[in-house]
């Protein structure tokens, strides 16, 4: 389980990927390289072969499997096209609103809201390493 940032950041951005996808492969140095850039959020790389134990429990039917929370709302969980400034419009969208309205966005849909527990990551990394 990766190892969590101190102190937490507003936003987690983790990518569900596996080793021997090489479409993964060739996102994690533009993945990494836009965490870097923005230091109110975490990035985490999740191998879920690796981490199967505990990353069994997220539904990845494709990759790169993309989750992205503010605090405890999850904003977004899925599939999103490779290309990283996909990734950096919609962190772009999400920095830009208020908690309240990062709060209000996370439970607009019956979809949303069935995020908030089911794929709270914070959660789960908590509960794997006691922190």
């Amino acid at each position: 389980m990766p190892e969590p940032a101190s102190p937490e950041r507003e936003f987690l951005v983790v990518c569900l990927c596996a080793d021997w996808c090489g479409t993964c492969r060739d996102y994690r140095a533009p993945f990494e390289a836009l965490g870097k850039e923005l230091p109110d959020a975490e990035f985490l790389w999740v191998d879920i072969e690796d981490e199967g134990d505990w990353a069994g429990d997220f539904e990845v039917d494709d990759f790169p499997t993309l989750l992205i929370q503010r605090r405890e709302w999850i904003l977004f969980y899925g599939t999103m096209l490779p290309h990283v400034g996909h990734l950096q419009r919609t962190l772009e969208m999400f920095r830009s609103q208020s908690p309240e309205e990062s709060r209000g966005y996370a439970f607009a849909s019956p979809e949303r809201r069935g995020w908030q527990e089911k794929f709270d990551f914070r959660a789960a990394r908590k509960q794997q390493t006691g922190r």
